[in-house]
Parts: structure tokens; C-alpha cells; sequence
């Protein structure tokens, strides 16, 4: 059925996501008998051409009303409107969504969601989700390790393996930390499913509902989803100049917060370092005050100019760093694997909380980095990643300086895969997100990496995945959605003042 004339007119606006207002639009026509049982709705693409809007906001509207038995989706046939109130008496199926308990999701985590999936066709630039480039996965080098080495496993290294790890993995891991100035025995180590499942595990063993953690705002979106869905309250440092030492010392005194999430190196997102000289104050102060610091370290081998300092974990006196790494950004995120060092108490009990989730990660792949690291794989490989995304860091920066100085501010970062940018105009980033997605180019807003979302002029770019061809092009999409926004005269809406906890 052509519902074009059921909608002429109408117009989507701020108010909330377009998928929502998508989908009541044709679920009012539904239930108003405009749109009767059985007829069929307009393709996902179709859909989307209808109101102006991304085909992932389609899809996700059709996936709304689905999921209220308002239409049916047939695979080949297409989108149809079905018998809400028929299902209803005849259904037997569990009604999942009444027996999982309440989700606590973040105001920005369908955004995240839908940026993930390719939302604007194929010609779409995505300069959003942190990732490396897959042109340069070392594939060829993991199919000749597999190849050369393969013969020579054992059929029992195919079995169950300890929880914390392929042994001679997390031997190399010691002695690689031990080059880094981290004194740690083996083990000290365990091997993760990423370094994403070392946050949730670490979150998991501390923090109960009610409990403060301190972040450095902004901060990496992942981690304020983890302690905000355990219930924890969240204290945020604020970005500036300097280390907020004296703010940080009035949280440690006023609330006794139980642990600090922190990411020293090129930070993510807005790729700053904290100095040695602030490393050894915030160690002094955290041993004082008996805080746990969890420092996240994905980026610290990703650097351009000078090597970062040394980790917290190189410089703990009192054993309170929980350190965690990944290879998901220096190598490929399809490994998942990543590591943790940490006192033996901790390592302990994140054994036990790991078994519950995955028994052990796979023996597999960790033989397979393994050998690609005793090989001497991978320095070979970062010293090659460093002058790629070097090379790619330094486009996106002349780029930006060219085309949007004025419109936008930003700090070159010494390493990691990001550009921080503020907007020098009166509009939001959610907003100039809406007309970059119509122009081919995605990135994340800035109000993502804060726990509150008062902060709705900064954005994240991502410069790992993409050439600097496409890069250019990237920013030459982002100019002109830029440009369509500068021509109306939008003002920021007024927010109440928020308390930073």
C-alpha cells in the first residue's frame, strides 16, 4: 500500500529518536484503521527515502513495531501489518521482556548501536567506531604461523586449558611488561576475551549499587555503560590544562570512592597523556588514600612522536593498579584477546568471575599470538601501523585546519586513533550528526563519553580505518553538513546546570 499520502506533511523533529517517531506515525495509522491487517508496508529503503532519514532508522523503526506485533516482517516478501490483537490470544511464546530485570541504558547507547551498523549505504565514510584499518590485519602472517606450527600441536592443546590463560603466552606478556618497567610474575597475568571483559570482570568484584567511581570526563563510552549498569555513582574529573588534583582530593576525602578508571595514555577521546611528573602525584595520592585505579592502556604502543611515560602499573608502590591491555587495537579486534596484571588477591577472584562467562578465551588463538609475538611479528608490525597512522592522523589535521578551522576546534594528538573537536557554532554535534549520516559521514557525538549529557558541542573522528584519500573526502562530507547547518540560525537550547556526580 502507498501510505505517502497517509503521512504528506509530516515533519520529524528533535524531540526524540526519528526510529520512534517513525514508528508511531505507523502505528497510529494502524491502530486508526488507515493501515488495515494485511497490507504491505513500504520497503526498509523506501522508508527511508520517505522521510529523509538513514536506512538503519528505518530498519530499526520496522524492528520497533515488530517487536509491538504491530507488522510482520517476511523474509523475501516483505513488511506487512499483522493481527496485534489475534497474536495476543494465540501466542505461546515467553514473554522474554517482562521476566529480564530493568536495563539501565544510557542516553546514548542506541546512537552507539546504530552507528555500528552500516547506516548510510555503501559509499558511507565512517569516521566513528575506533577500530584499525582490516587492509592491514596481519592475516598472511597468522595463516603461515598456522600452517608451519600446526602440525606440531599436541591434540591435547585442543582441550580446556587454566581459566587465566595459555601458560606461554602469559609468560611472553611478563616479559614483555618486564621490558616496559612492570615487575609482575606470571601469575600476576591473565589472559581476557578483550580488555572489555577485564572492565566488566573488574566492576563486577567492586563495585556494588550506591558505590562512587571516579572517571576522567570525558571518558571511554564502554566504560560508563559497565558502572552505571552496576548501579555505581559516578564522579567525573573535568578536562583541562592540567591534572585536577585538588578536585580529585575532595572526592578521595568527601565521598571515598572505591575506584578510579582512568586511561593515561592517548587517551580515548580526546587522545590526552597524563605526564610522568602527574603519574607519580596521582600514585602518592591514590596509595593515601587506599583508592584502586584501573588504568585501561589499549593506545600507548600506537605513538608518533615520543614514547608515552611510564605506566601507573610501572610506577605502583602499593600495589593498587589493576592494569589492563588489549590486541584489539594494535593488532585485530576479531582476536579477542587482552590481558590483566594485577596483586594476586584481585587475579584470584577475577579467575572465579571469569569461569561463570567463558571458562577460559580461546587456547587457539592465544597459541597463534603467541608464536606472533616470540617471532618478532609484532614489533616489525606496529613500527609499520605507527607510520600509517601517523601519515593518516596528520591528513585528517591538515584537512580540518583547511576546510573548518573556524567552525571547529581540535588538538593534534601524539598517538592513539582519535581527533577531539569542539564546535565553534550554535548548534550540537547530535544535530550536525543527523545531516553528516544524509551526506555519507558518521562520527561519534561528544555528549557519548560523559556520563551526563550536558556537553553537546564536541565530537569524535576517528583516523585509523580509512586512507587519507578517503579521509579527505570524510571531511570534505563533514564541511558540507557543516555548511547546511551554518546557514539557519540555530541557538542552543537551555540546560539546567547539572551536578558533576
Amino acid at each position: 500500500m502507498d501510505i505517502s499520502k497517509l503521512i504528506v506533511n509530516t515533519q520529524l523533529n528533535d524531540s526524540s529518536p526519528y526510529y520512534l517517531q517513525i514508528a508511531t506515525i505507523i502505528k497510529a495509522k494502524i491502530d486508526d484503521g488507515s493501515l488495515t491487517v494485511g497490507d504491505k508496508l513500504p520497503s526498509e529503503r523506501e522508508l527511508a527515502l520517505l522521510f529523509k532519514v538513514s536506512r538503519t532508522t528505518a530498519i530499526n523503526a520496522y524492528r520497533h513495531l515488530e517487536k509491538l506485533s504491530y507488522i510482520h516482517i517476511r523474509k523475501g516478501s516483505g513488511t506487512y501489518v499483522r493481527d496485534k490483537y489475534a497474536l495476543q490470544v494465540k501466542s505461546t511464546e515467553i514473554p522474554w521482556p517482562q521476566l529480564l530485570k530493568p536495563y539501565i541504558q544510557p542516553s546514548m547507547a542506541t546512537l552507539m548501536s546504530e552507528l555500528l551498523v552500516n547506516n548510510v549505504g555503501d559509499d558511507k565514510i565512517s569516521l566513528d567506531a575506533g577500530m584499525p584499518d582490516p587492509n592491514y590485519y596481519p592475516i598472511n602472517v597468522f595463516n603461515k604461523l598456522q600452517v608451519d606450527f600446526f602440525p606440531k600441536l599436541n591434540p591435547r592443546d585442543f582441550g580446556h586449558i587454566p581459566v587465566h590463560g595459555y601458560q606461554p603466552l602469559r609468560h611472553t606478556i611478563t616479559e614483555m611488561l618486564g621490558s616496559e618497567g612492570v615487575k609482575c610474575h606470571c601469575d600476576d597475568v591473565i589472559i581476557l576475551s578483550g580488555s572489555q571483559q577485564g572492565l566488566y570482570l573488574s566492576a563486577r568484584v567492586l563495585i556494588e549499587p550506591g558505590d562512587y567511581v571516579i572517571i576522567q570526563a570525558p571518558t571511554y563510552l564502554g566504560a560508563i555503560q559497565v558502572f552505571q549498569s552496576l548501579g555505581a555513582r559516578i564522579l567525573s574529573l573535568p578536562e583541562g590544562n592540567s591534572f585536577p588534583f585538588e578536585i580529585l582530593e575532595d572526592y578521595l576525602t568527601r565521598y571515598r570512592p572505591k575506584l578510579m578508571y582512568c586511561i593515561p595514555s592517548f587517551h580515548n577521546p580526546n587522545g590526552n597523556t597524563i605526564t610522568i611528573e602527574d603519574r607519580k602525584r596521582l600514585i602518592q595520592l591514590a596509595a593515601r588514600y587506599r583508592l584502586a585505579i584501573l588504568e585501561d592502556d589499549p593506545y600507548s604502543k600506537l605513538y608518533y612522536e615520543d614514547i608515552p611515560p611510564l605506566s601507573l602499573k610501572a610506577l605502583d608502590t602499593y600495589g593498587g593498579v589493576i592494569y589492563m591491555s588489549t590486541f584489539s587495537k594494535i593488532l585485530m579486534p576479531g582476536l579477542r584477546l587482552g590481558y590483566m596484571v594485577a596483586q594476586p588477591a584481585f587475579i584470584n577472584r577475577i579467575i572465579l568471575e571469569k569461569q561463570y562467562v567463558d571458562l577460559h578465551s580461546s587456547n587457539i588463538s592465544q597459541w597463534l599470538l603467541n608464536l606472533f609475538i616470540t617471532e618478532g611479528y609484532l614489533e616489525k608490525h606496529l613500527k609499520k601501523m605507527r607510520t600509517i597512522y601517523k601519515n593518516r592522523r596528520n591528513a585528517m589535521a591538515e584537512y580540518l585546519s583547511y576546510s573548518l578551522k573556524a567552525k571547529l576546534s581540535f588538538q593534534v594528538p601524539k598517538g592513539g586513533f582519535y581527533m577531539w573537536c569542539k564546535i565553534n557554532e550554535r548548534f550540537s554535534s547530535t544535530k550536525l550528526l543527523q545531516e553528516a549520516l544524509k551526506v555519507g559521514v558518521s562520527f561519534i557525538p561528544g555528549e557519548g563519553f560523559y556520563s551526563t549529557s550536558e556537553n553537546n558541542q564536541e565530537l569524535r573522528l576517528c583516523f585509523s580505518q580509512h586512507n587519507q584519500k578517503t579521509i579527505i573526502e570524510g571531511i570534505s562530507r563533514l564541511e558540507k553538513a557543516t555548511g547546511r547547518l551554518s546557514k539557519f540560525k540555530l541557538s542552543n537550547p537551555k540546560r539546567n546546570v547539572k551536578p558533576i556526580i
